[in-house]
């Protein structure tokens, strides 16, 4: 299983709002996906200018069909409108899942 954790800053909450159709848009056709367990978009509590992103990918081949769908190319046109003021996305290679026990 693959799994993507994304940080994005954007200039205020206005752009957050510019952005949330898309997003929603977004979010509905990626996790109608084969091989997408999880994929989901949420505003930051402490800062509402940050989106986080979580993704879980069944395998690199579901990740790479996602990142060819069309979906994915009207998401990324429709950001070209949002101002962004930083953005990180990490990938991690999972073998195994469980519960966290406390």
């Amino acid at each position: 299983m693959l799994i993507i954790i994304g940080v994005v800053k954007v200039e205020s909450v206005a752009e957050v709002e510019k952005a949330r159709a898309g997003i929603t848009a977004m979010v509905k056709a990626s996790n109608a996906e084969p091989g997408c367990i999880l994929y989901a978009f949420s505003q930051d509590l402490g800062d509402p200018t940050i989106i986080r992103i979580t993704e879980k990918w069944k395998d690199q081949a579901a990740l790479d069909a996602h990142f060819a769908t069309p979906h994915m190319a009207t998401f990324i046109a429709g950001l070209a409108d949002v101002k962004i003021d930083g953005m990180t996305t990490k990938l991690y290679d999972a073998s195994n899942e469980r519960p966290v026990r406390g």
